[in-house]
């Protein structure tokens, strides 16, 4: 397996609270971001900052999808989150990062996709 990095913490509730991280899509409680940040962008230091939480994740998201081994999943690799940390991501968010965050993906040389606009 090529992703040996500890799997994302596994969402605590399944209720309103649930977040998706804006860029990488991994889904936690509010509180999850909160005090551990975001496993597959930790250059955000959402726990350092309350207000990173709230600009770079959203409650708004369709489905919801457990990964377990990025590497073999070809659900993974569809929705293009196959270098990712194992967890619970969403299939699709529709709202784009903050500027102030893009620019933070682009000083750090990490790829961001928009979402589509329908």
């Amino acid at each position: 397996m090529r992703n040996a990095a500890q799997p994302a913490q596994i969402p605590t509730s399944f209720g309103n609270e649930l977040r998706a991280c804006l860029r990488c899509r991994l889904v936690k409680t509010y509180d999850q971001f909160r005090e551990n940040g975001c496993e597959n962008c930790p250059f955000f230091k959402m726990e350092e900052d309350s207000d990173l939480v709230n600009e770079g994740t959203t409650p708004n998201f369709n489905g919801l999808i457990s990964v377990m081994d990025p590497d073999r999943s070809w659900a993974a690799k569809w929705l293009r989150i196959s270098r990712f940390v194992p967890g619970c991501y969403t299939l699709a968010v529709s709202e784009a990062l903050s500027e102030d965050l893009q620019n933070i993906c682009e000083d750090e040389r990490v790829q961001y996709v928009p979402p589509k606009r329908v």
